[in-house]
């Protein structure tokens, strides 16, 4: 007969095995990461950012943000995580951080880095409609992101004149002017085409009024004078006339009429 301590043994070995196993599996990257200094932190952050590996960079700043709270090097690594964010195309929660960054530390060294980065991920969300506008069939839509993009860069250089950041926001501040303006004489033209006067001449106007040193202005004035004068508004339309020929001289949309087709006209940004 077979002792009950012979049958016990080959379960004692896999019961072993499996505890084994089970201490072997409880040892996560995560745990191991708990026990990194700050400074190794940082540096496996970076290395899986310079491979590409945005999401796994970026839960390490985000670990290393909580490991440094209340140094220069949190502060780092919470627009370091931001940039991350962006990069993965997490924008909304990219936006989320740097607001939180900005707010907190409003005298941080790289608070101008920090507001170029806020307008750069507005700024790119916009790049596909500006890009596509004159492709697209028209229609209302939401300017707003590159209106904040705009305030952004606006904030940096006038803080910031001096900033490393400061050149290249006043250029994309340009962009984004021109833009919306061409944005605003893209949906004038579509009402004038459809009759509908009032509502061309009202987005006309708010491009002569607010964006009066954008090249949009000019179809903004033609398109102006066009309406008035199928509304019968026959003094209206001579004042939009005589701005128009004054402010552009060589204008040829008397010619080319409203959305001229002749190539490579201003209003082809991209």
């Amino acid at each position: 007969m077979i002792e009950l301590s012979v049958l016990r043994r080959p379960f004692a070995a896999v019961l072993a095995m499996l505890l084994a196993l089970l201490v072997g599996c409880g040892s996560t990257p995560k745990d191991a990461e708990a026990q990194w200094s700050a400074e190794k932190l940082y540096a496996e952050a970076k290395e899986e950012a310079s491979i590409g590996n945005y999401e796994r960079a970026g839960k390490l700043y985000e670990r290393l943000e909580g490991r440094a709270s209340g140094t220069a090097l949190a502060q780092q690594a919470q627009i370091e995580r931001a940039y991350m964010l962006y990069k993965n195309s997490d924008k909304a929660q990219a936006l989320s951080v740097l607001e939180r960054f900005i707010k907190l530390h409003p005298t941080s060294p790289v608070l101008d880095y920090a507001l170029y980065l806020q307008g750069l991920v507005n700024f790119n969300d916009n790049l596909g409609l500006f890009g596509n506008l004159a492709r697209q069939e028209l229609s209302e839509r939401d300017q707003q992101a590159a209106r904040d993009s705009y305030q952004s860069f606006k904030q940096l250089t006038d803080q910031f004149p001096q900033s490393i950041y400061a050149d290249d926001s006043r250029t994309r501040m340009n962009y984004i002017v021109n833009s919306l303006a061409a944005y605003e004489v893209h949906v004038a033209r579509y009402y004038y085409r459809r009759g509908a006067y009032v509502a061309a001449v009202n987005r006309a106007q708010q491009v002569v009024t607010e964006y009066q040193q954008s090249p949009a202005a000019q179809e903004a004035l033609f398109i102006m004078m066009q309406s008035y004068d199928r509304l019968g508004l026959n003094e209206l339309r001579d004042d939009a006339d005589r701005v128009l020929r004054k402010s552009f001289p060589n204008t040829t949309l008397h010619s080319d009429g409203v959305g001229g087709t002749k190539k490579g006209a201003w209003w082809q940004l991209w």
